[in-house]
């Protein structure tokens, strides 16, 4: 262990840090991935080659603009996710038909749910 002094707007901190060998970090890399890995690698397997629209951060649902077999256009408003009071309009990112809505008003979501696929 290894003690530090920082120094962050003018407050000074005492920070510990833990010095680990080489070893060990390579052989608890491949596990920490693998978990992150899983999650995404299911995103993408649900929309069978359209485009996925995921949520930016965490919030609810105020509105949802489209409906399954809608066409939209790129710029268009798919739905209003409501974060940290703010009203964030979500915006198709290209040309196509919606081919799935993953959401309803009133949902609450997660940063990275999927909200619609376009293809």
């Amino acid at each position: 262990m290894k003690k530090y002094n920082v120094t962050v707007n003018g407050t000074s901190y005492e920070i510990t840090l833990e010095v680990v060998d080489a070893a060990d970090v390579k052989a608890t890399a491949p596990a920490a991935p693998s978990e992150k890995t899983a999650p995404a690698a299911q995103a993408p397997a649900a929309p069978a080659g359209g485009e996925t629209v995921n949520s930016p951060m965490p919030g609810t649902i105020l509105n949802v603009n489209v409906t399954n077999g809608a066409a939209v256009k790129k710029g268009d408003v798919l739905m209003i996710l409501e974060a940290m009071k703010m009203e964030n309009e979500i915006m198709a990112p290209c040309d196509g038909t919606v081919t799935s809505v993953n959401v309803t008003k009133g949902s609450a979501v997660e940063t990275g749910a999927v909200l619609c696929v376009i293809a």
